[in-house]
């Protein structure tokens, strides 16, 4: 018997409430450190000179924490918006490493792969890696829309705070720290190895050791040719995971 479509429609709406709300749940971690991270960003933005409309926009269309923080001092120096706009491409390459791991969790065309592509942050990809394979698309989409509409808050906030009064913000440089400590936590929590986590570990401390002032850049060029190791291996094995499980 065929339903009524305006059974349809009130279900639909019901399973859209029910995944807003695990998205919204989903994002609480995120909006810790978005929310005060965005406001020093907006602060400082409008400090450095900009207006305070800019700082929501940029937020909305760049949406990128380290190439938005990037851009205050290139605004303060008065730098060209081709310059600015070179400087933030190149921070945000690395994103498309971050999409490529996920092509087997998004749609394979259309708006919603367009959307996620476009909002994924270090963050967001946290979140949506540890998400399973057929994870419903609506609460995907709604966690990139939930984190995105954190960054532009916590901007708009600081901006208007940026405009009209001047506040200390030591401390506040913790916060992104904080927020990586909790998304590894949660990452460790759903792993399937530690591999990563001990590489990681491994290349940074060696790379802090060996070369200090590009310790971050070498450690990840360590732990990219380590992953380019295990997926080599795993091929030859014919796909099987190329060690056991680690134990916490």
């Amino acid at each position: 018997m065929r339903r009524p479509a305006a059974f349809c429609f009130m279900t639909s709406i019901v399973g859209l409430r029910s995944q807003a709300a695990v998205a919204f749940r989903d994002s609480i971690p995120v909006m810790m450190g978005y929310l005060p991270l965005g406001f020093v960003f907006g602060f400082l933005f409008v400090q450095a000179g900009a207006s305070a409309w800019m700082a929501p926009l940029c937020s909305i269309i760049v949406y990128g924490g380290a190439s938005q923080y990037m851009m205050v001092p290139m605004v303060a120096a008065g730098a060209s918006i081709p310059a600015i706009a070179f400087a933030t491409l190149v921070i945000n390459l690395r994103h498309i490493f971050y999409g490529v791991s996920l092509l087997q969790k998004v749609p394979s065309k259309g708006l919603a792969r367009w959307y996620i592509a476009y909002t994924l942050t270090d963050e967001t990809y946290s979140l949506l890696s540890i998400m399973p394979v057929g994870t419903p698309l609506a609460r995907m989409l709604l966690v990139c829309f939930f984190n995105h509409l954190w960054w532009i808050l916590g901007g708009l906030i600081g901006a208007v705070a940026g405009a009209n009064v001047t506040i200390g913000l030591s401390g506040l440089d913790f916060v992104l720290t904080s927020l990586f400590a909790m998304l590894t936590a949660e990452q460790w929590r759903n792993r399937k190895t530690a591999l990563s986590l001990w590489a990681a570990l491994a290349s940074y401390a060696a790379a802090r050791l060996a070369v200090p002032e590009n310790a971050l850049a070498v450690s990840i060029a360590f732990c990219a040719a380590a992953g380019l190791f295990w997926g080599m291996r795993r091929d030859r094995q014919g796909g099987k995971a190329p060690l056991k499980e680690t134990e916490a």
